[in-house]
């Protein structure tokens, strides 16, 4: 059995991360367009940086919470055949366990060198403007996807969507796309479509099956679920 999860910022807010459309969210007091745009780091690139690097340090100071944990017990359990597809910006999948992961918007923990292009680990601050450890020159932005871009792996995650046979959607608002029209998409191929969130999401179509609750609860119940049918 063949199962893609995509997560969003509901399954990384218990850890102690605020999520990007609550109501006391990350953004408030930043306009998404002075933060989040290429335009924004054009116009006034010290903002920018210090507002991730903020964020940064913020996600070196929470831990894994109970969900992330119960999807990467379940790539233990079945390898390959799960695809975890994040629209975060955070390491903590990674630091749960899991490894067969598409970070679609970057990753905090990276940095885009604008002169040479590559994408080197990074776990201090940018506003300084560091040089790149590769090229030297001291171009580097934050390895995340702005408003505009294009994400991360499109292919990647098109290719496992409309091959599986399962999709899950944890904590995700579901109204920004591409991301917002996988549940469809893997319906459209024949695959059972689960939401996992605090509540139900006005998804353009229906899911199969929606689970209300806080991830740290419905997401360990539903892999539970899952490795007990697959056992």
């Amino acid at each position: 059995m063949r199962i893609v999860v995509l997560t969003g910022a509901g399954i990384s807010e218990e850890s102690g991360l605020a999520t990007f459309r609550g109501a006391g969210g990350l953004w408030e007091g930043h306009r998404v367009e002075d933060v989040a745009t290429p335009e924004a780091f054009e116009l006034d690139p010290e903002t920018v940086q210090r507002f991730y690097d903020a964020r940064r340090r913020a996600v070196a100071s929470v831990a894994p919470n109970a969900a992330h944990q119960a999807l990467a017990r379940l790539e233990q359990a079945i390898g390959d055949d799960l695809l975890v597809v994040t629209q975060n910006i955070d390491d903590l999948h990674e630091r749960a366990g899991t490894h067969h992961l598409v970070h679609m918007h970057g990753e905090l923990r990276r940095a885009r060198c604008l002169h040479c292009g590559e994408r080197p680990w990074w776990d201090g601050d940018l506003v300084d403007r560091p040089p790149c450890p590769l090229c030297g020159q001291r171009m580097l932005r934050p390895d995340v996807v702005w408003f505009g871009e294009m994400p991360y792996d499109l292919d990647v995650i098109e290719e496992a969507v409309v091959a599986c046979d399962v999709f899950a959607a944890v904590g995700t608002s579901g109204v920004v796309y591409p991301a917002a029209g996988y549940a469809a998409m893997a319906k459209a191929f024949g695959a059972r479509t689960i939401e996992l969130n605090l509540w139900a999401t006005d998804a353009p179509l229906p899911f199969d099956e929606i689970r209300e609750g806080r991830a740290t609860v419905v997401v360990p119940e539903w892999v539970d679920d899952i490795m007990g049918s697959h056992a």
